[in-house]
This record gives C-alpha cells, sequence and structure tokens, in this order.
C-alpha cells in the first residue's frame, strides 16, 4: 500500500542500527529485494532502503559508541508525531524516561528516543522532507510492530497518556495479546502488545515485516546466514509467521498477513 501522509500515532519508519552495513545491505537486499542510497534529507552516512523506488526502511552504521553505551544490533520503530517537543514532554509525567530529547536530522524531520516505563524503547517522529516509508504491507516493507514486554496492561496508560493510543485485549483464546490503536480509531490496530514467551527477555518493540510466503522467505533467511528464532507458523485470523536472527544479530519478524492486514 501506497503512504502519502501519517497521522498522529502511527508507525512511520524503522531502521536498523548494524556493524556491518555492507553485509547487512547484501542480506536484506538479496531477502527482500531492496535497493540502498546513502544520504539524501538525513544525511551522513545514514543509508535508505528502497523497493521500486520507494523508501521503505533505513539502516545506519552502529558505532563503538553505541555499542559501549550497550546499544546491540537492532531494528528501532518510530511513532508519527505532529510535535515531538509536545509529546517528548508528556513523557516524564507518565512514568517513561526521554533518552535523547528531540532533535532534528538534517532536514528530514525531528526525533527523539524514548522508553516506555518498563524500559522498551522506541523514536517519535516529527517529519520535514521525511515522512515516513512510501509504502507498507506489501512484500519486503513494514506492517506491523509489536512490544514485548512483562505486564502489557500495566504500560498501556503509558501508550494513552503520551501517543493517544487506546488497547483492547484480544482475549483467552489469543494469549492475552493486546492491540494498540491511534486516538482517530480509523487505523484497525497499529501495534501489538504481548508477554515474552521466556523469562528473563527484556522489554523490547519488534518490526514485521510483510512477505508473501513466509516459509519461502524464511528459508531464504537461514541460506543467506540468519537463524530462525521462531519456526514458521501461524496465527489464526492474523497470518503465517517467523522470528529471524539476521547474521550481524538484529531480530526481526516476517509474516505474511491475512488480507484485512494489509
Amino acid at each position: 500500500m501506497e503512504i502519502t501522509e501519517y497521522h498522529e500515532g502511527q508507525l512511520a519508519w524503522t531502521d536498523l542500527a548494524t556493524p556491518d552495513p555492507e553485509a547487512s545491505k547484501a542480506f536484506y537486499g538479496s531477502l527482500f529485494g531492496w535497493a540502498f542510497e546513502v544520504g539524501d534529507a538525513t544525511g551522513g552516512t545514514y543509508t535508505m532502503a528502497t523497493k521500486g523506488g520507494r523508501n521503505v526502511a533505513g539502516l545506519m552504521p552502529l558505532t563503538a559508541e553505541m555499542a559501549a553505551g550497550g546499544m546491540p544490533p537492532a531494528w528501532t520503530c518510530y511513532v508519527f508525531v505532529d510535535d515531538a517537543e509536545a509529546t517528548a514532554a508528556k513523557v516524564p509525567g507518565a512514568g517513561g524516561t526521554v533518552l535523547q530529547p528531540p532533535m532534528a536530522v538534517g532536514a528530514a524531520g525531528s526525533m527523539a528516543i524514548i522508553a516506555d516505563p518498563a524500559g522498551a524503547v522506541f523514536c517519535i517522529w516529527q517529519a520535514d522532507q521525511h515522512a515516513g516509508a512510501d509504502l507498507k504491507g506489501e512484500d519486503g516493507t513494514m506492517v506491523w510492530m509489536e512490544l514485548v514486554t512483562p505486564d502489557p496492561t500495566a504500560v498501556a496508560p503509558f501508550y494513552a497518556q503520551v501517543l493517544g493510543w487506546t488497547a483492547m485485549d484480544l482475549g483467552p483464546e489469543m494469549g492475552g495479546y493486546q492491540v494498540f490503536d491511534t486516538a482517530s480509531g480509523n487505523d484497525d490496530g497499529v501495534a501489538g502488545a504481548m508477554a515474552p514467551q521466556e523469562e528473563g527477555i527484556p522489554p523490547y518493540w519488534g518490526v514485521y515485516f510483510a512477505v508473501d510466503d513466509c516459509d519461502a522467505s524464511a528459508a531464504r533467511a537461514a541460506e543467506l546466514g540468519a537463524t530462525l528464532l521462531v519456526e514458521p507458523m501461524d496465527i489464526p485470523t492474523v497470518g503465517r509467521f517467523a522470528v529471524v536472527l539476521d547474521p550481524q544479530g538484529a531480530a526481526f519478524s516476517i509474516l505474511r498477513p491475512m488480507p484485512s492486514m494489509t
């Protein structure tokens, strides 16, 4: 689906911090059919991943300083906001932490790095020249983001206060999975939240990329040197998914979604 504009609370962008950008470009280029362009409105060494000439994700080096600060190779989720300063100002009162105050990213826009009360990290994004991904929900583009946290109900008020999200529990038949929607209520869900399947996993935000064939894409990822953390499996009424650890150590999910999700 082509996206021309975003509104408050929508998933707008995702990017990868990787210790080996060239190896990551080779992996994701082969897996998703991405091409890459360095620079543009973001400047510096930031790389745009494109699909059919449309921006779909970003890639940047994981520097020695970032690694020394404890940041692992990882995909980061960005939520669109109308005013980054105003949104960041809500965070402390809601129990979260502003890890990086709003700052300009070249001519692309402004971002801030936020940790929710449980410690899960995400970014907020106020657009200038770069609104977000041009395509979503198509093969090789982001389709969903998901919070994994010990108690989704406990952090739901934070996201309501900061991003205006409402939360709906899908019930015991879906393992207590929660779906967040924007304040407008017109998005049929923008993100999910669930408890980890194993103890000891720290809270985090993860990204899902749509694929036309989950099993084939998972097999291809393994051929390219990735590890399958979760083998392809069905989620009733949602689709078929797998969880992948790329060769540089960043985790992401792939999903063959039901038509209602695209």
